[in-house]
């Protein structure tokens, strides 16, 4: 054998081939020719994430007094029964097509899904800003769930346009765009709803913002998710307990006060997924930095329950470090997951198995808003009794729940793709 052919390598490197006019080789040339981060699409993911986003977070911060408002509760627990559903409703629509929008995506592409779960954006937030009686918030919030089937597809898309060494940020910054939301969404909700009471000078009473006192925050979000849509041409419930009264184990905190705290949570969020997260993941990995985070998250729970004997400012600040530590861990949580469920498949599935994740998280948000507020409404009953009073048992409920989450990060429940095997 001569020596040049004995240099030569036993398996040589296929040259990438791209096919003129397809969509797919275009963005594949364009990460083999750039290795650096892509900023503009990144852009677009932050963009459309919070047009998904906003129509959830805004509605935390008046949920409360729009259920009392639509006079068809009169008692706290009524009102938390009540707001419960209007979040399940939301949920169970995103449930039954998560997975279905994820198909569809990944047969037709990603823009057409994207594009129509805007527009739902754009249509059903307005009208449930509209909604005067129960039924029509139900109805509204479960429509706009059901073809709202952005979440999935752009998960996807976060993966599919930058290199693999980008992954854990493009999955961080779907997680930093819900932050975002949840900055700009509670301040919409909490400072736009009710205008005519809070803007008289500005809002008269007789003018259609007094007989819809909260379409204004609803009317703000579809004119910008309008916005997004056309850019798309170029192409993540604040707790009752916080506005309950104090003498039910709650905050009384307003609704500007609800907005505050959200508001500050998510900039921590915003800081924290853009600059810390990405350098523990490459730490301890996804695995690992899951498992911490669920453990310190059950700790937090416990100190909950004893905020609501502080006097103000004691409690705003108590609720502003526990809000910005929970959704840190939570947000730590979900990235992680997201960064093990979308190496786990081929590129022609990633879109399925994004939605079929969020169908199943959609599944349990179904039920947890409902449950959360028949959990709410029986402990406002059972102040005085010996074991866990009042809201205590709902914050042992779910301590209970996310200890469950952590032992499912384990063997045999938990698969780790080939990447993760050693973490």
């Amino acid at each position: 054998m001569a020596g040049g052919e004995a240099a030569a390598p036993l398996l040589e490197k296929k040259e990438a081939v791209y096919r003129e006019g397809c969509p797919g080789c275009a963005v594949e040339r364009r990460k083999a020719l750039n290795p650096g981060v892509p900023y503009k699409e990144f852009f677009h993911i932050w963009t459309i994430i919070l047009a998904s986003c906003l129509p959830v977070s805004s509605l935390f911060p008046f949920l409360y007094f729009m259920i009392r408002d639509l006079h068809i509760a009169k008692t706290v627990e009524d009102i938390g029964f009540y707001a419960g559903f209007v979040g399940t409703s939301y949920m169970l629509g995103r449930t039954l097509t998560s997975t279905a929008w994820g198909m569809v995506a990944d047969r037709i592409g990603r823009k057409p899904v994207i594009v129509l779960g805007i527009f739902s954006v754009i249509l059903f937030s307005a009208l449930f800003g509209l909604s005067v009686h129960y039924w029509m918030a139900i109805s509204t919030r479960f429509l706009l769930g059901s073809l709202n089937g952005i979440i999935g597809p752009i998960r996807a898309y976060a993966i599919e346009v930058c290199r693999p060494e980008h992954h854990a940020i493009a999955l961080s910054l779907v997680s930093t765009a819900w932050a975002i939301g949840l900055i700009v969404g509670p301040t919409i909700g909490g400072y736009l709803a009710q205008p005519t009471e809070k803007y008289p000078k500005l809002f008269p009473v007789d003018s259609l913002f007094g007989r819809f006192p909260y379409f204004l925050p609803c009317l703000c979000i579809s004119v910008f998710s309008f916005l997004v849509l056309i850019s798309c041409i170029w192409l993540p419930i604040f707790s009752l307990w916080a506005e309950s009264d104090r003498k039910y184990g709650g905050l009384s905190f307003s609704s500007e006060d609800v907005g505050q705290v959200l508001a500050i949570t998510g900039v921590s969020i915003l800081v924290y997924q853009t600059f810390i997260f990405p350098r523990i993941n490459r730490v301890l990995g996804p695995i690992n930095t899951s498992r911490v985070a669920i453990s310190l998250s059950v700790v937090l729970l416990f100190t909950y329950a004893p905020i609501t004997h502080l006097s103000r400012p004691w409690s705003s600040i108590a609720v502003n470090i526990a809000s910005i530590l929970k959704n840190n861990f939570l947000i730590t949580i979900v990235t992680s997951s997201f960064i093990l469920q979308n190496n786990s498949v081929t590129q022609g599935q990633r879109a399925t198995a994004n939605g079929l994740g969020t169908t199943l998280m959609s599944f349990c948000k179904t039920f947890a808003p409902a449950g959360a507020g028949i959990v709410f409404s029986w402990a406002q009953k059972r102040q005085h009794v010996f074991f866990f009073p009042g809201d205590q048992m709902l914050f042992f409920l779910l301590a209970i729940v996310e200890l469950v989450g952590l032992v499912w990060t384990f063997k045999p429940f938990l698969v780790v793709p080939d990447q993760f095997s050693s973490n």
